[in-house]
């Protein structure tokens, strides 16, 4: 497992799933979104497992004006520029991945 976690450092739930890794013993890297971003094809990657309304955060402070973008080129770009409007944590293995808290999912992983 390669895993991948992009995230908030005051997010509560890119905690939790920094300790559920952890107490696993899963190796993981893990990247600050708001310091260092996300590339614009690690994105697509994520996008396309997870869709691009997935990624939008909905308690972002410009969440309604990323709705109104017409097209999806745009809304991509819009998070590239601003990563905090993008929902964490980001969990990536490869081509699967998760937005937010999904032990679930990452059970299935191992």
């Amino acid at each position: 497992m390669n895993i991948q976690i992009w995230g908030r450092s005051k997010c509560f739930d890119t905690k939790k799933a920094e300790r559920w890794f952890k107490e696993r013993r899963i190796k993981y890297q893990y990247t600050d979104l708001l310091r260092y971003g996300i590339s614009k094809r690690e994105l697509q990657s994520v996008k396309n497992a997870v869709g691009l309304e997935n990624l939008f955060d909905p308690k972002a402070e410009d969440f309604a004006l990323l709705q109104y973008l017409a097209y999806d080129d745009d809304k991509l770009e819009k998070l590239l520029e601003q990563p905090e409007l993008i929902r964490t944590p980001i969990v990536r293995n490869g081509k699967q991945a998760t937005i937010g808290y999904c032990p679930e999912i990452w059970k299935t992983w191992e």
